[in-house]
């Protein structure tokens, strides 16, 4: 599929097309593009310059390197991670996340709400306590929380008072029920405490709230998911070596006279199977408004001849050996020789905005070329 879009795009950028076709061309590339990651229209990049959470920009960086490409494939759960901002701005502990970007078939994993914690306020006299008991619960009836049957604990833990930070409560079995009934989603509901549960008449902890808050320490809903949109290749257990491969020179290969008439075409099905870059831009194709990292990455592509006889350096399948003999010893018509193919693929990691301006972290496989062979 990458292969198919990447050949429409450089057709669209070099043929000799008017340049309503060369538009048309563009058109149908972008759109096979877009399906390979899931789209069926581009997300409109920000009204504003907004920065990504340092969350969402740091876990970019441990699952993937400069290029997108996955370090790790165990690291992440799922294959999507969304951060969502809490919208409401009220200055109560009362949290409400939108969600409506989560398509149907995304499977919940995991859901977190992360907090920022103050420093706690100062207060005359001794502190009676080093700790705070922090509860969270899920809203079930919006105007009475405190009604019996009106909020469900999700989380409680002690948190202490000593220090400042980010704290991460688990949230998963609310937000379930919230993509499965949108209209059940009535906000979170946040407590503090003394360590018994006892009731504070000013509680020292104090959490940063959405409005009077630097947008960097708003709460936050991050959402691991799976959309089940898995390649066929088999995950790499390391970091995965993306260098230029050095030609795979057969023993004693004839070199032939070429005169200056020979096609460069020609020459490269002489060169013998190898890797080649293949660079994407972003920025070329129109999509750096949205894509917050990579700005491009390596795709890599596979190219050149399987001359018999295959040795091991062409890395061959039995299959293609059996055929690359059948080939060159003409014991059946019809019977090409093998070709050059990628035989190890990388997945790749996309930090973006969506159309709710949420920062999404988004895993696709099989978008790399690792390694060529014959097959």
């Amino acid at each position: 599929m990458l292969g198919t879009v990447l050949l429409l795009l450089a057709l669209a950028k070099t043929a000799c097309l008017s340049p309503a076709s060369v538009a048309s061309r563009r058109a149908e590339a972008l759109k096979k593009l877009l399906e390979v990651f899931g789209m069926e229209d581009p997300p409109a990049p920000p009204t504003h310059f907004k920065q990504p959470p340092q969350y969402m920009v740091d876990l970019f960086n441990t699952v993937a390197n400069a290029d997108g490409v996955t370090k790790n494939p165990d690291i992440l759960e799922g294959n999507t991670v969304r951060s969502f901002l809490e919208k409401t701005h009220s200055e109560e502990m009362r949290f409400l996340f939108v969600l409506s970007s989560v398509a149907k078939n995304e499977k919940i994993l995991t859901a977190e709400l992360h907090l920022f914690r103050l420093w706690p306020r100062v207060t005359d006299g001794p502190k009676r306590h080093h700790f705070c008991q922090v509860s969270v619960y899920q809203v079930l009836e919006k105007d009475k929380p405190d009604a019996p049957g009106g909020k469900k604990l999700l989380a409680a833990r002690l948190v202490s008072l000593q220090t400042s930070g980010w704290e991460v409560f688990a949230i998963t079995p609310a937000v379930r029920d919230w993509t499965e009934d949108e209209s059940s989603n009535q906000g979170l509901l946040v407590t503090v405490q003394g360590p018994g549960g006892s009731l504070l008449d000013s509680p020292p902890l104090q959490f940063a709230s959405g409005r009077g808050h630097h947008e960097s320490k708003k709460p936050m809903l991050v959402l691991f998911t799976d959309d089940g949109r898995r390649g066929a290749s088999l995950p790499t257990a390391s970091f995965p070596d993306l260098k230029p491969q050095a030609p795979n020179l057969p023993a004693k290969m004839p070199v032939p006279k070429l005169g200056r008439s020979r096609s460069t075409r020609s020459l490269d099905r002489i060169k013998p199977c190898q890797r080649h870059p293949l660079s994407v831009d972003f920025e070329e194709i129109g999509w750096s408004g949205w894509i917050i990292s990579p700005r491009g990455y390596n795709a890599f592509h596979c190219k050149g001849s399987c001359p018999f006889p295959l040795g091991e350096n062409m890395r061959p399948t039995n299959h293609a050996t059996v055929q690359s003999i059948i080939n060159a010893l003409k014991l059946s018509e019809g019977v090409s020789s093998p070709c050059c193919v990628p035989d190890k693929l990388y997945s790749i990691n996309l930090l973006y905005f969506d159309d709710d301006e949420n920062v999404v972290l988004k895993q696709y496989d099989d978008m790399v070329a690792g390694s060529c062979g014959c097959h």
